[in-house]
This record gives structure tokens, sequence and C-alpha cells, in this order.
């Protein structure tokens, strides 16, 4: 597993492993689904064009091919030191460890790149898969966000998990 900057050769990696319902349930609704051609490149562009002194993003790059994305979003103003950490994998991928490890490293570069303090995840409660991977890499769960979530017209709570360096 490598992190790699997003570039214009991963969109057909993109579309292939993007285009999946059940991804699109685990995040927020700005990430599509079906997920297309056109939502790649646009993605691809934004994370280009975006400051990385405000998001972090990077392909997981797994035998090859980018099968997913994770990224930073850093805080401003009084929450500098803080950055939301998100993350997605290709479903054939789940299971094996290679989120485990792409947190992980995204991590030591929050803390030993950029001298944040603190990197924290909003989850939603039923995606107990992203849950482990959390505590895994030694995110404490701080509480319940009850109802926090609004998905596919339900409401959800999200569990805030947290990372202190």
């Amino acid at each position: 597993m490598e992190l790699k900057k997003w570039s214009y050769n991963y969109v057909s990696d993109l579309i292939r492993f993007a285009n999946n319902k059940k991804i699109a349930d685990n995040l927020r609704d700005i990430f599509p689904h079906p997920y297309t051609e056109e939502n790649a490149r646009q993605f691809i562009e934004f994370c280009m064009n975006t400051p990385e002194n405000k998001q972090i993003n990077r392909a997981i790059f797994y035998e090859n091919q980018a099968i997913g994305g994770i990224g930073l979003t850093l805080g401003e103003d009084v929450y500098a030191k803080s950055a939301e950490i998100g993350y997605w994998l290709a479903e054939e991928y789940w299971g094996k460890g290679i989120v485990t490890d792409a947190v992980k490293e995204m991590c030591r570069f929050a803390y030993e790149e950029l001298n944040l303090a603190r990197v924290y995840a909003a989850v939603y409660a039923y995606n107990k898969g992203s849950c482990k991977v959390l505590e895994k890499c030694g995110f404490v769960m701080e509480g319940v966000l009850r109802k926090s979530v609004f998905k596919n017209g339900q409401f959800f709570d999200a569990c805030m998990y947290s990372l202190i360096n």
C-alpha cells in the first residue's frame, strides 16, 4: 500500500472502484452514486487545485491501481492544530488491513509533517468496519452524535473518534 497524489492517470481506477452504492452509503452525499467519469475528473481536478494547507487528498495505491482515497481536511483559526480524516476503499479490498495502514500513514504525516495535535473522524454508527479501522489505529471514541446524519432519507447517529498526538 502506498499513498500517492491524485492524477488523471487514475480516472479509470476511480470510476471502476468508486462506483459502488455500499461505498457511497458510508460517505457524505458529495460522494455520488453512480460515480461517472465526469465525477472522477472533477474530483481529481479538485485534488490537484486545492491548496494543501486546506486539504490533503491521496489515492490509496495497491497492486498498481488506485483502489481508494484518503484525505485530511485541515482546521482553521482555533482548530488549526486539528484535521478531519476521511477515507474509502474498493469493496473487494475490505478486511485486508489496507485502510488501517493508510490511516496510520496519514496520521503519521499529520503529526510529523504538519505538526498537528489531533486527527478526528465522524463515522456513521452503522459502519462497524470503519469504527474498527479507527480503533486499530489508536483512535478513541469521544461520543455519539445522535441523529446527526441524514442519509438516504433517514437519520443516523455518528460516532466521533479522535487520535491525539
